[in-house]
């Protein structure tokens, strides 16, 4: 084989990891500017809020329509449609002259979000068909959400420094032209041997279901979980998990394919993705706050305070993705369950507005080791254990559950610190405290599910589905 087609698929990994630093980058880089938008837009902790929800929210519910469009309509079609539309909003983020106007234009950055990180990893899964290569260039996929925790807050805070926080926004202008440059120039197109069809049922059901939740948690502090809005809202949500529940098993092509959770993996991955991200959520927007707000740091040295953690990150994740692809995924899981509670709980017990910087640290390393170890499970085991014709489904449900989980860590905790952000330190200190202990269920949960889903059975049970969902396939598909 010729060293170019060798080197190929590695240079179409560079250009899918290019998505996914812009993706990455751009949730690290605004958690340390949340304080100085509060600042320029005079706006509350639930405006802050927002700026980060309105984005993750549009991305899940987007996240699996995107994935199984890719599938049908090309791979490389759609991945560059995400490129043009997330670079132009980017561009409009930074333009922002008011909240409202800068949520819009995150609402829109997400919808070519969607479009990125899914898509590039189903580009991944059918460029590398060896496992053992697919598994590698997993754990190299998850490095770069490591190295953009890494730069993020450093590359946040200098540029809030020195240019305001607008131009977090436009540094994703240059890196995303570039990828569609490279992306039309490399990048082979592909697609699924059968076109799956459009859900609009379920995708309004999804829709409904995120938003109204989301919704209902963010604004409960303000209205109380009584006011009519917000039990509307959580009934809307009800009704629409059970709608989701009674629809997609009858259909054909659904948005989400249920049949997928008859593998024990795969479901575990789905919550811990869930569990893991939350964490991440809550630990950006909590400690943002906490370093400038309760600290007195600016934006530069918070995003310095937080390089131990992001460091860690970008140090374990591809030790990880090399542990996933010769050991399997159980000791990566339980080592990561392990790391974040006990980072969590190490800051919940001491947790002041005097608390040392070198339990700081500590507790910011292990915080980091232990989401580092924790994507390249979850990836490669969404899927690995799928039929390759489905690979932009399976990885878009992985990416549902870490933006699910993202959105709920900022909305709770975010709820928790709502009354607790204004000079009084420690009314805000006593509410940290409560966010670290619900971070460390988080890392609770990571560690149970992981040690459940990864043993002898669990893998059994991922065998005989891809087996049937493989022959389910190969059938005459029936109009739904």
């Amino acid at each position: 084989m010729p060293d170019a087609d060798r080197r190929r698929p590695w240079l179409v990994l560079a250009i899918c990891c290019m998505s996914l630093l812009i993706v990455s980058l751009d949730n690290t880089v605004l958690n340390v500017a949340l304080p100085s938008v509060q600042r320029d837009l005079h706006t509350s902790v639930s405006g802050l809020q927002w700026t980060v929800d309105a984005y993750t929210l549009v991305l899940a519910s987007l996240l699996m329509l995107s994935g199984s469009t890719a599938d049908r309509l090309g791979r490389r079609r759609v991945f560059q449609t995400g490129l043009v539309v997330f670079t132009a909003a980017s561009l409009l983020c930074g333009l922002a002259p008011g909240l409202g106007w800068l949520v819009l234009a995150r609402m829109l950055q997400a919808v070519g979000g969607s479009m990125l990180n899914p898509v590039a990893m189903s580009i991944i899964s059918n460029t590398f068909t060896d496992p053992r290569q697919r598994a590698r260039a997993i754990g190299v996929w998850s490095g770069v959400v490591g190295i953009s925790m890494a730069a993020g807050p450093i590359i946040g805070g200098a540029l809030v420094e020195s240019a305001g926080w607008r131009a977090i926004f436009w540094i994703n202008v240059p890196i995303g032209l570039a990828a569609l440059f490279l992306t039309r120039r490399y990048v082979p197109e592909s697609r699924a041997p059968r076109a799956r069809r459009v859900d609009p049922v379920g995708q309004a059901l999804v829709t409904v279901l995120l938003a109204a939740l989301i919704y209902a948690i963010i604004e409960s502090p303000h209205r109380g979980w009584t006011s009519p809005l917000v039990l509307g809202c959580t009934a809307a949500a009800l009704c629409a998990l059970l709608g989701l529940l009674w629809y997609e098993p009858r259909r054909t092509d659904p948005l989400i394919d249920l049949r997928f959770f008859r593998s024990a993996p795969f479901s575990g991955a789905t919550v811990i993705a869930v569990a893991a991200f939350a964490g991440l959520g809550g630990f950006l927007f909590v400690s943002s706050l906490y370093l400038q707000e309760v600290r007195g740091l600016d934006p530069l040295h918070a995003g310095l305070f937080m390089l131990p953690m992001a460091g860690m990150a970008m140090l374990t994740a591809p030790l990880s993705g090399r542990v996933v692809a010769t050991r399997g995924p159980r000791a990566p899981l339980l080592l990561a369950g392990t790391a974040l509670s006990a980072s969590a709980v190490l800051q919940a017990l001491t947790y002041s507005d005097h608390l040392p910087a070198a339990l700081l640290i500590v507790a910011y390393l292990l915080f980091g080791t232990g989401f580092g170890v924790v994507n390249a499970p979850i990836t490669n085991t969404a899927v690995s254990g799928m039929p390759r014709e489905q690979a932009g489904v399976a990885a878009a449900v992985a990416s549902t559950s870490r933006q699910i989980g993202q959105s709920l860590g900022v909305a709770v905790l975010g709820a928790l610190m709502a009354g607790a952000t204004h000079p009084d330190p420690t009314a805000f200190t006593d509410a940290g405290r409560t966010a670290w202990w619900i971070i460390a269920g988080c890392g609770a949960a990571v560690l149970v599910t992981g040690t459940l889903t990864s043993g002898r059975w669990a893998r059994t049970t991922a065998v005989r589905t891809a087996q049937r969902l493989a022959d389910e396939e190969t059938k005459e598909p029936v109009n739904a």
